[in-house]
């Protein structure tokens, strides 16, 4: 094959990836371990150059592709490398930062991570809701305040994309105090809807809290990593998804919550602040 050929059939391959991925332009770049500008170098097809051996078995790696695909010899991705499990189960240990949830997280940094929580968004939560919801659920307190943390710290970061989306009557449930917070005080119960309020206002728009009508929708909790997995919340345990038709299935029934919502990500703040300032 021609060089020019073979330059031109390696790009196009290149930007199929690019767009299969899901991945921004720098996110993608450092997945393979170059920079940015060497990316949009490859990408604009200014030189028929092919870049290093290393970096395209770092491609092929990465993306479980062959080199013989990527170099157009062969029109068979020949996925290489060990397959993962397309279905596995993982427990929920303590100790958030070491456990693969947080990793996952780490890996889908500078793509969209899709959030359905069970109750209080994890990093909205106050100290003393932490302490009080550690105490029902007999869990290690330190762990699930190291959880929160890691979530606030995650979506400071300029490359966070994150959204959630939750029933609204969750949020009307704790502020009455029914349900698992009968027992919460008000006055804590004030404080977290505060705290809320400042944290979506804070953390907006790297960090999009949507609530819908749950009367009219449902969904289980569970995170979507970008395009690579999808953790389903069953308690104890996630189950995780990795094969790519459930995780765009699952990302369809998100982006379908999000269209119901009668709260969107501007109004959370606000939404959230009257709810404290009500009483009941």
């Amino acid at each position: 094959m021609d060089k020019r050929d073979l330059s031109t059939v390696f790009r196009e391959r290149l930007k199929m990836l690019l767009t299969r991925s899901d991945l921004n332009q720098s996110a993608f770049a450092t997945a393979v371990g170059i920079d940015r500008s060497a990316l949009s170098q490859l990408l604009s097809g200014a030189s028929t150059r092919l870049p290093r051996a290393e970096t395209l078995l770092n491609i092929a790696a990465e993306f479980k592709v062959s080199l013989d695909w990527l170099l157009g010899l062969s029109q068979d991705e020949g996925l290489t490398g060990e397959i993962r499990e397309s279905l596995e189960i993982e427990e929920a240990p303590d100790g958030f930062d070491r456990t693969l949830l947080a990793r996952w997280h780490a890996e889908a940094a500078g793509t969209k991570i899709r959030y359905v929580p069970a109750g209080i968004p994890d990093l909205l939560r106050t100290e003393a809701l932490v302490d009080y919801e550690a105490g029902i659920a007999n869990k290690s307190r330190e762990a699930q305040a190291g959880e929160t943390q890691y979530r606030i710290d995650y979506n400071r970061r300029p490359e966070t994309d994150m959204e959630v989306c939750m029933p609204r009557h969750t949020l009307e449930i704790f502020a009455r105090g029914l349900g698992v917070w009968d027992r919460f005080p008000e006055a804590a119960r004030h404080q977290q809807l505060l705290h809320m309020a400042t944290l979506l206002d804070d953390l907006y728009p790297t960090f999009r809290l949507f609530l819908y009508d749950g009367r009219m929708r449902y969904s289980i909790p569970y995170t979507i990593f970008g395009p690579y997995r999808a953790a389903i919340y069953v308690g104890d345990m996630y189950l995780v998804l990795n094969a790519t038709q459930p995780v765009r299935k699952l990302t369809s029934h998100f982006d379908n919550l999000i269209r119901a919502a009668d709260i969107n990500a501007h109004e959370a703040a606000s939404f959230t602040q009257r709810l404290a300032e009500m009483r009941f």
